[in-house]
């Protein structure tokens, strides 16, 4: 007797498809684990929602907290981009699938590992959330993130402070002057709204005066607070270059306020007793090998006010975090570009939080405020046409008039974010001041000849002839100033990459420069360790004081024993030593991710002929905002840099909408 073959089981099609693209490197083994584990729960899970689970992960994995539950189809055959490998799987595994996004979204409403956001479940590894017009699917951990972000905001977002208008009006008339156009002193008005709120969100592009603006708001700040011996500011940055550069920035601009302020306050103690700016990792205390922080809202922060700067790398978690570990009362002011790459984590929390910053939003209340303490008169054009404003809008500032980017790069900068890849072009192929260089239709080794060229423009070859100048029988001091000059020399130019892999990638081309650097007499040593060896830490140590982003140098140690590695500690200098530093790299060159926070005087951007989604706007505005005086683009064929320019980086978050207008 014959038997009828049983048909097979689309769950393990689906599952042996997701392994598929997982060996064919459109998915991480990651994704396709996670599919496996839903699979393992819920035996009853449709297929679609072990693909939306696989698809979940990666887009996690890309920088998104969540999954927008319309066009799964769409978005599983974007997997391939410009790749051959895993094709006919894709199109394969597509097939078999629902082309209906109300069939998806019934397979996740379905499974017991879907939660409903605001139900009692909380033992399901997915989250629903979003709205019924546009259902999100997160990872209970992300959605638990966006929560406590969304509620730490709101609770200090409102209501206002109490304060004495006359009293700001005029301190702060001391601390600005008149603007000589007049209009909208938006750097007065950011620090008139600090004074009176327990959240200030500072955004604007370099040279805007950010820093500028946080200096004077901790002077204003000392000069109402009721007990000011006692005003306990802390100063965090994501990364240790950004914090030390946070902290000589605001000291340097205090100093210069003395002169303003008079007899009646005394910066220079002040600033002293505010002490170094700290990662924020070290700040909420980062307990070495875990998630685990030493600050949360058991045990919090001993602050009144903190200033963060760079926050447009500051991921979700981190966020929600930061959040936690502030005391009720404590001030907290963000100060960053919205305009940047996003955090290379999950979220792009500064982005959501300055959404609809261009247009201001500002309500009666906080036109009239601005006025009475500040007199500042905000442009009716900014002003709010009716109740449904953003509800961060009267916490936050977007400073208008770059005061440093005012040249070829600025007028670059400027184009890229306008979306204007012709005038972008233009401006790089037509420059004549030297500011801008453009080397189209080369190949990987421009980059490296660039890197080590002799010419007017700073590159690595400063520095690497500088470690040939190390005094042979130095003393302490002596070898403190040689390895400080050595630093200095190689902080003047960074090569910076859209990708980490292959030869138009980071690592591919610090590999090609080091060996051209020995070749050319410039390096010696074998070995992976080396004088002059530039290293990006990778990894957090708190013990050994370093975290992911730090770049330093490997020097030899004074009295020529052994290597250390050498930080640049704002204007001071500290070393550790190469036994200690297991997760780091060779960072002759650098992902734009990585560099953000820093600017060099030369700064060169090099784009691959294939990047997918990851060449953006948002990563060619940063690469050249990097640029102090030298600005060079790299690309392997004309048309690139338009082509990134119309390609925004859009993070898939559930954040916006629940601070749009206070929703729940």
């Amino acid at each position: 007797m014959s038997t009828v073959p049983s048909a097979p089981d689309p769950r393990s099609a689906v599952l042996s498809g997701l392994r598929a693209l997982a060996d064919a490197g459109l998915l991480r083994p990651l994704d396709w684990a996670l599919a496996q584990f839903i699979a393992e729960r819920d035996p009853e899970a449709a297929p679609e929602l072990l693909v939306a689970s696989a698809l979940l992960a990666h887009f996690e994995g890309q920088g998104h907290s969540c999954l927008p539950l319309g066009g799964l189809r769409h978005r599983l055959l974007q997997l391939s981009g410009w790749r051959i490998a895993g094709q006919e799987v894709l199109t394969a595994l597509v097939q078999s699938l629902s082309p209906r996004s109300a069939d998806w979204l019934a397979a996740v409403r379905a499974s017991r590992c879907v939660q409903a956001a605001h139900t009692a479940d909380a033992d399901a590894p997915l989250v629903l959330g979003g709205s019924p017009a546009a259902p999100l699917l997160y990872l209970r951990r992300y959605w638990n993130f966006e929560q406590q972000v969304a509620q730490g905001l709101r609770g200090r977002a409102a209501p206002p402070l109490d304060v004495n208008e006359a009293m700001v009006r005029a301190w702060l008339d001391r601390l600005f002057d008149p603007l000589p156009t007049g209009g909208c002193d938006w750097q007065k008005l950011a620090c008139a709204i600090a004074l009176r709120s327990r959240l200030t969100i500072v955004t604007g592009g370099p040279g805007t005066g950010k820093t500028y603006t946080a200096a004077r708001l901790l002077a204003a700040l000392l000069a109402v607070d009721s007990a000011p011996e006692r005003l306990r500011v802390a100063l965090a940055a994501p990364t240790g270059k950004a914090a030390a550069r946070l902290r000589q920035s605001l000291e340097t601009a205090l100093a210069g306020l003395q002169t303003r302020v008079g007899d009646a306050l005394d910066l220079g103690a002040f600033a002293a007793r505010i002490g170094p700016a700290r990662t924020l990792h070290a700040l909420l205390g980062a307990r070495p090998g875990t998630r685990r922080l030493r600050h949360h809202a058991a045990a919090p922060l001993d602050v009144d006010v903190l200033i963060v700067d760079e926050a447009s790398m500051v991921h979700l978690e981190m966020m929600a975090s930061l959040l936690a570990a502030l005391p009720v009362h404590a001030r907290l002011v963000l100060l960053g570009d919205k305009d940047q790459l996003a955090s290379v984590e999950a979220g792009a929390v500064l982005g959501d939080l300055c959404e609809g910053a261009e247009q201001g939003h500002y309500d009666a209340g906080t036109v009239r405020y601005a006025q009475s303490a500040a007199g500042v008169e905000i442009p009716m054009a900014l002003r709010a046409q009716s109740s449904a404003a953003p509800l961060l809008a009267p916490n936050t500032v977007m400073l208008r008039a770059s005061h440093r980017f005012s040249g070829s790069i600025g007028a670059l900068a400027l184009a890229v974010h306008a979306g204007d890849g012709a005038r972008a072009t233009a401006l790089l192929q037509r420059d004549k001041s030297g500011a801008l260089q453009s080397l189209e239709g080369v190949d990987p080794q421009a980059a490296v000849d660039l890197a080590l060229a002799d010419g007017p423009a700073p590159s690595y070859r400063d520095y690497l002839l500088r470690l040939a100048t190390r005094p042979a029988s130095a003393n302490e001091a002596e070898h403190s100033a040689w390895a400080a000059a050595v630093l200095a020399a190689f902080e003047r130019f960074r090569l910076l990459c859209a990708v980490r892999e292959g030869p138009w990638g980071a690592e591919g081309l610090s590999r090609a420069i080091e060996r051209a650097a020995r070749s050319a007499g410039l390096l010696a040593g074998p070995g992976a360790w080396y004088a002059g060896r530039p290293v990006l830490v990778t990894r957090n140590d708190a013990e050994a004081g370093v975290f992911n982003g730090d770049v330093g140098l490997a020097l030899p140690a004074a009295g020529g024993a052994g290597l250390r590695v050498f930080f640049a500690d704002g204007p001071r200098l500290r070393s550790v030593s190469v036994a200690r530093l297991a997760h780091v790299e060779t960072a002759f060159a650098m992902t734009v991710h990585k560099a953000q926070g820093s600017e060099f005087e030369h700064t060169a951007l090099v784009l691959p002929p294939h990047a997918g989604a990851l060449l953006s706007r948002e990563l060619v505005y940063t690469g050249i905002t990097r640029a102090r005086q030298v600005f060079t683009l790299v690309a392997p064929r004309a048309g690139l840099l338009a082509q990134a320019v119309q390609q925004r980086t859009q993070r898939a978050s559930g954040l916006k909408d629940l601070l749009q207008y206070g929703a729940e």
